[in-house]
């Protein structure tokens, strides 16, 4: 009756997100106004741009800091002032949202199968994923278990969370990439600890998903759950999100960072058929472009997620754990792969959650 219940409250949530990413998206296109051909949009004159930036949960504090920066540079380089409308929500929610109309100029999603939805229904040219640096994907993070000051039901791997009376908060991999994420993780140690023995991993993760008490459908609704209404042992967290928590609450929480994690690479895109309708293409280039730049990268550091540029990487050592095993979606053999095996309905995901 829980997973029903559960299942049935993340539907309903899930559905309220689209449609508010969908309005956001489409008072962002009545405030954009007629675009030209010459790749502005706004104000007559082209001297005020707006566009806007579907993007998921818990990057709302990046890109705050990263708007603020790029409007700066951007106008220091052309004159032109920008403001950049941001939509925010779980990351399979969002791109649904765009499908569906949401009138985005650029999408920074949680994984790349997430855009591939929004290229299949055209809005989206191909090669998205060759058109910026390192597949599209300028910042990486990973997932990591936070837990309250103390730890004290000793967890410190994915094998702890299988315990009776464990209580877990994740939210759910039908809306949410941060999910998605979590989910291969898991499966990835289990995969390892029982030699591939798929019964034996399925096993594993139905007591796993057994002990989730409550699912979000974004990740920031699923830090809401643990840190602000105090529900749960352990959240499956974006590194972020994590390092964000501790920084605002120093004393009352910990982060654990298992012996096997994935590295999440979200990824960003043009949404081509919105930005050339709005005439932002050359602005939506120029503001993901600038996301490798050094400033953004230091931006992107100081935000809690992972800088592309190993360099910069390097200088917040003192923040991550750059020595965790990550696995990645290759071990998967891909997005569509690993999409089409777990999370598709009736997939494994489905089977095991029903058990």
């Amino acid at each position: 009756m829980m997973k029903k219940n559960v299942q049935s409250i993340t539907k309903k949530v899930a559905a309220l997100i689209v449609a508010g990413a969908l309005a956001v998206g489409l008072t962002a296109c009545g405030s954009a106004g007629a675009g030209g051909s010459d790749g502005q949009s706004g104000q007559a004159g082209g001297e005020e741009l707006t566009m806007t930036n579907v993007s998921y949960d818990p990057t709302r504090e990046l890109y705050a800091a990263y708007n603020e920066a790029f409007a700066k540079h951007y106008e220091a380089e052309t004159g032109k002032k920008v403001t950049v409308v941001q939509s925010h929500g779980g990351s399979g929610g969002q791109a649904r949202s765009v499908v569906e109309g949401a009138d985005a100029d650029v999408v920074t999603l949680a994984l790349e199968h997430d855009i591939t939805l929004i290229e299949e229904a055209g809005l989206i040219k191909e090669g998205w994923l060759s058109e910026f640096p390192l597949d599209s994907s300028p910042y990486t993070s990973t997932i990591v278990f936070l837990v309250r000051k103390g730890n004290e039901k000793g967890l410190k791997d994915w094998d702890d969370l299988v315990n009776d009376g464990v209580a877990i908060i994740t939210p759910d991999p039908k809306s949410s990439g941060g999910a998605m994420w979590n989910f291969l993780a898991a499966w990835h140690f289990a995969d390892l600890k029982f030699g591939g023995d798929e019964a034996q991993i399925k096993d594993f993760m139905a007591k796993l998903y057994g002990n989730v008490t409550v699912m979000d459908s974004g990740a920031r609704g699923s830090t809401t759950t643990f840190v602000e209404n105090g529900q749960g042992d352990v959240l499956l967290a974006w590194e972020n999100e994590a390092i964000n928590t501790l920084k605002e609450y120093p004393d009352e929480y910990e982060i654990v960072t298992p012996s096997i994690s994935i590295l999440a690479q979200p990824s960003v895109a043009i949404v081509d058929e919105n930005a050339d309708k709005n005439g932002t293409q050359e602005l939506a280039k120029a503001y993901l472009d600038y996301l490798y730049s050094d400033e953004a990268q230091k931006i992107i550091g100081e935000n809690g997620y992972r800088p592309s540029n190993q360099e910069i990487l390097k200088n917040f050592s003192d923040k991550f754990d750059l020595n965790v095993n990550l696995c990645t979606i290759n071990d998967f053999g891909g997005w569509n792969a690993a999409y089409e095996k777990f999370f598709t309905d009736g997939a494994i995901f489905d089977e095991i959650y029903s058990k």
